[in-house]
């Protein structure tokens, strides 16, 4: 979508019913290293290798949302599928960074109203693809998202997007 806040993006949507949609950006990395936005007491974040931190979307930026391979239980975990799961809990963040799990720290999360993303979806606002571990939590964040096109067999110049005032 030619938006600001979503061009050239990965979303991983953890929710989506008729009373609405819910998810995190990926793939947008900002300029803060976990040492500097969390304090966990008996973890030397410094040098955790395996965790980064995105924009994760528009809404609540003040608050997070993990995004892990990592074993996760309690009651604000969703499981979204191919061994990727979703929370908002901090108790949850800070046994996966003890266990030193790969994870994704996104700021804010991005939502859709009652049949809002599905309009978008039908009027050619967003491709979508099956969840891959490797594009969300792998590889080099800043080829994520030609890695996601070409997984659906196109390329950044093969993709036409309306504007969002269109």
């Amino acid at each position: 979508m030619k938006d600001p806040f979503f061009e050239r993006t990965l979303v991983l949507l953890w929710h989506h019913d008729e009373e609405g949609a819910v998810g995190v950006i990926v793939n947008r990395p900002v300029e803060h290293t976990l040492d500097e936005v969390l304090t966990v007491e008996d973890v030397d974040l410094s040098d955790y290798p395996n965790g980064h931190i995105s924009w994760g979307g528009p809404v609540e930026t003040d608050s997070g949302t993990v995004v892990t391979t990592g074993e996760v239980s309690g009651s604000d975990v969703w499981l979204v599928g191919q061994g990727i799961t979703v929370t908002r809990s901090n108790d949850a963040l800070t046994t996966l960074l003890r266990d030193r799990a790969d994870l994704v720290l996104c700021l804010g999360y991005a939502g859709w109203g009652p049949g809002q993303l599905d309009e978008e979806i039908e009027s050619g606002g967003w491709l979508f693809a099956d969840i891959d571990p490797e594009l969300i939590l792998g590889g080099d964040r800043a080829t994520a998202y030609e890695r996601a096109l070409a997984s659906l067999g196109l390329t950044p110049t093969t993709v036409w997007m309306q504007p969002v005032d269109a």
